[in-house]
């Protein structure tokens, strides 16, 4: 058995992209359309690890131009990956206007959200940062 994917369910490519590639970091692998199925398949990963990989769905509007509206998700639970400087990838996601959840305080763990209110969890690789301001006293915000 291998692990292929986790998918999840977006409203707007546009802006899961600039979360998921820009903000966040991760390489788009492969994209696939579908007109009959009338869907966008876009599949990513983390620099270097191609074989844990999230697919992102966006189903197209109906032929009236009706969207699905996706509640809920936190049944999900979240994404999680490892990062090299947990501050750096912090400090990357703010500059793209990406609110931090849960702050790395303890220079180890943070969540954030994306677009379509997915958590993301990142996690210092190794052994825990030093705890450093503005982090170590920043607050929760939101739900993470």
């Amino acid at each position: 058995m291998k692990y292929l994917h986790s998918m999840v369910r977006v409203e707007n490519v546009d802006a899961s992209m600039t979360f998921y590639r820009d903000a966040l970091g991760l390489q788009e692998v492969k994209r696939s359309e579908s007109a009959a199925g009338r869907f966008t398949l876009i599949y990513l990963a983390a620099p270097g690890d191609e074989d844990a990989q999230v697919e992102l769905t966006y189903n197209w509007p109906d032929a009236d131009g009706k969207a699905e509206a996706y509640t809920g998700g936190r049944n999900f639970g979240h994404l999680a990956y490892a990062v090299d400087d947990i501050y750096a990838a912090c400090q990357k996601l703010m500059d793209h206007g990406v609110t931090i959840n849960r702050p790395p305080r303890d220079g180890r763990m943070a969540f954030v959200r994306s677009p379509d209110g997915i958590s993301i969890e990142l996690l210092q690789h190794g052994p825990a940062l030093a705890p450093a301001e503005p982090w170590a006293s920043m607050p929760n915000t939101g739900s993470w």
